[in-house]
Protein backbone atom coordinates (compact mmCIF):
# COMPACT_ATOMS: atom_id res chain seq x y z
CA UNK A 1 0.00 0.00 0.00
CA UNK A 2 1.17 3.78 -0.59
CA UNK A 3 2.12 5.89 2.29
CA UNK A 4 -1.04 8.05 1.58
CA UNK A 5 -3.37 5.39 1.67
CA UNK A 6 -2.06 4.09 4.82
CA UNK A 7 -2.35 7.63 6.52
CA UNK A 8 -5.41 7.88 5.35
CA UNK A 9 -6.92 4.45 6.94
CA UNK A 10 -5.03 5.64 10.57
CA UNK A 11 -6.84 8.65 10.17
CA UNK A 12 -10.16 7.78 10.01
CA UNK A 13 -9.47 4.70 12.08
CA UNK A 14 -8.58 7.36 15.09
CA UNK A 15 -10.99 9.36 14.30
CA UNK A 16 -13.79 6.40 14.66
CA UNK A 17 -12.33 5.20 17.68
CA UNK A 18 -11.36 8.76 19.10
CA UNK A 19 -13.81 12.03 18.32
CA UNK A 20 -16.14 10.03 16.47
CA UNK A 21 -16.44 7.96 19.64
CA UNK A 22 -17.31 11.05 21.51
CA UNK A 23 -21.05 10.71 19.70
CA UNK A 24 -22.01 7.87 22.53
CA UNK A 25 -20.55 9.52 25.01
CA UNK A 26 -22.42 12.87 23.93
CA UNK A 27 -25.77 10.76 23.88
CA UNK A 28 -25.03 9.47 27.23
CA UNK A 29 -24.83 12.93 28.69
CA UNK A 30 -27.61 13.97 27.37
CA UNK A 31 -29.35 11.40 28.30
CA UNK A 32 -28.43 12.06 31.47
CA UNK A 33 -28.06 8.08 32.32
CA UNK A 34 -28.02 6.95 35.60
CA UNK A 35 -23.58 6.02 35.32
CA UNK A 36 -23.38 9.70 34.14
CA UNK A 37 -25.30 11.29 36.99
CA UNK A 38 -23.39 9.60 39.22
CA UNK A 39 -20.09 9.69 37.61
CA UNK A 40 -20.93 14.19 37.52
CA UNK A 41 -21.55 13.86 41.12
CA UNK A 42 -18.72 11.79 42.25
CA UNK A 43 -16.42 14.51 40.61
CA UNK A 44 -18.34 17.54 42.33
CA UNK A 45 -20.47 18.62 38.97
CA UNK A 46 -23.96 19.29 38.78
CA UNK A 47 -26.22 16.98 36.85
CA UNK A 48 -26.87 20.05 34.31
CA UNK A 49 -22.80 19.88 33.17
CA UNK A 50 -23.77 16.85 31.63
CA UNK A 51 -26.11 18.43 29.27
CA UNK A 52 -23.60 21.16 27.87
CA UNK A 53 -20.69 18.08 27.60
CA UNK A 54 -22.86 16.23 26.05
CA UNK A 55 -24.00 18.58 23.17
CA UNK A 56 -20.09 19.98 23.02
CA UNK A 57 -19.44 16.31 22.02
CA UNK A 58 -22.45 15.96 19.56
CA UNK A 59 -21.64 18.84 17.79
CA UNK A 60 -17.73 18.43 17.95
CA UNK A 61 -17.76 14.61 16.67
CA UNK A 62 -19.45 16.23 13.61
CA UNK A 63 -17.92 18.72 13.17
CA UNK A 64 -14.38 16.61 12.71
CA UNK A 65 -16.38 13.74 10.43
CA UNK A 66 -17.91 16.57 8.00
CA UNK A 67 -16.26 17.32 4.81
CA UNK A 68 -14.95 21.40 4.86
CA UNK A 69 -15.65 23.55 7.84
CA UNK A 70 -11.71 23.56 8.53
CA UNK A 71 -11.67 26.48 11.48
CA UNK A 72 -14.34 24.93 13.36
CA UNK A 73 -12.69 21.03 12.48
CA UNK A 74 -9.77 23.22 14.91
CA UNK A 75 -12.03 24.20 17.73
CA UNK A 76 -13.55 20.90 18.36
CA UNK A 77 -9.99 19.05 18.30
CA UNK A 78 -9.31 21.67 20.86
CA UNK A 79 -12.67 21.51 22.71
CA UNK A 80 -11.89 17.80 22.75
CA UNK A 81 -8.03 18.21 23.88
CA UNK A 82 -9.58 20.26 27.01
CA UNK A 83 -12.48 18.06 27.64
CA UNK A 84 -10.22 14.74 27.63
CA UNK A 85 -7.38 16.78 29.77
CA UNK A 86 -9.93 18.21 32.03
CA UNK A 87 -11.23 14.75 32.84
CA UNK A 88 -7.83 13.08 33.64
CA UNK A 89 -7.63 15.84 36.38
CA UNK A 90 -11.19 15.87 37.75
CA UNK A 91 -10.30 11.89 37.63
CA UNK A 92 -6.99 12.84 40.03
CA UNK A 93 -8.54 15.78 42.28
CA UNK A 94 -10.66 13.05 43.97
CA UNK A 95 -8.45 10.21 44.32
CA UNK A 96 -9.45 7.90 41.08
CA UNK A 97 -7.40 4.74 40.38
CA UNK A 98 -4.44 4.93 37.85
CA UNK A 99 -6.52 3.29 35.53
CA UNK A 100 -9.43 5.67 35.74
CA UNK A 101 -7.19 8.72 35.16
CA UNK A 102 -5.11 7.63 32.20
CA UNK A 103 -8.37 6.46 30.18
CA UNK A 104 -9.50 9.96 29.26
CA UNK A 105 -5.56 10.03 28.30
CA UNK A 106 -6.03 7.10 26.14
CA UNK A 107 -8.85 8.92 23.95
CA UNK A 108 -6.76 12.06 24.20
CA UNK A 109 -3.60 10.09 22.21
CA UNK A 110 -6.56 9.03 19.60
CA UNK A 111 -7.53 12.49 19.37
CA UNK A 112 -3.97 13.78 18.85
CA UNK A 113 -3.16 11.03 16.45
CA UNK A 114 -6.55 11.75 14.43
CA UNK A 115 -5.65 15.53 14.31
CA UNK A 116 -2.02 14.56 13.13
CA UNK A 117 -3.07 12.67 10.37
CA UNK A 118 -5.92 14.94 9.41
CA UNK A 119 -5.59 14.70 5.33
CA UNK A 120 -4.72 18.40 3.99
CA UNK A 121 -8.48 19.35 3.17
CA UNK A 122 -9.13 19.09 6.68
CA UNK A 123 -6.73 21.67 7.54
CA UNK A 124 -6.95 24.88 8.44
CA UNK A 125 -3.08 25.54 7.04
CA UNK A 126 -4.11 24.31 3.62
CA UNK A 127 -7.52 25.87 3.11
CA UNK A 128 -5.32 29.51 3.29
CA UNK A 129 -2.61 27.70 0.96
CA UNK A 130 -4.93 26.16 -1.76
CA UNK A 131 -6.47 30.04 -1.40
CA UNK A 132 -2.97 31.52 -1.94
CA UNK A 133 -3.55 33.57 1.11
CA UNK A 134 -1.37 34.15 3.92
CA UNK A 135 -4.09 34.07 6.70
CA UNK A 136 -7.32 32.18 6.37
CA UNK A 137 -10.44 34.38 5.19
CA UNK A 138 -12.20 35.53 7.95
CA UNK A 139 -9.06 36.41 9.76
CA UNK A 140 -8.90 38.77 6.92
CA UNK A 141 -11.88 40.18 7.19
CA UNK A 142 -12.03 41.17 10.60
CA UNK A 143 -8.81 42.87 9.92
CA UNK A 144 -8.81 44.57 6.65
CA UNK A 145 -12.25 45.46 5.73
CA UNK A 146 -12.62 48.94 6.39
CA UNK A 147 -16.27 50.21 8.27
CA UNK A 148 -18.27 52.59 6.44
CA UNK A 149 -20.90 54.63 7.30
Amino acid sequence: MKNEKIKNIAYWLTTTLGPASFVIGGVLHLMQTEQVVSTMNHLGYPAYFASLLGMWKLLGAIAIVLPGLPRLKEWAYAGFFFDLTAAAVSRAAVGDSVADIVAPLVFLALVVASWALRPASRSLAATAVRENRSTPPAEDALIASPVRA
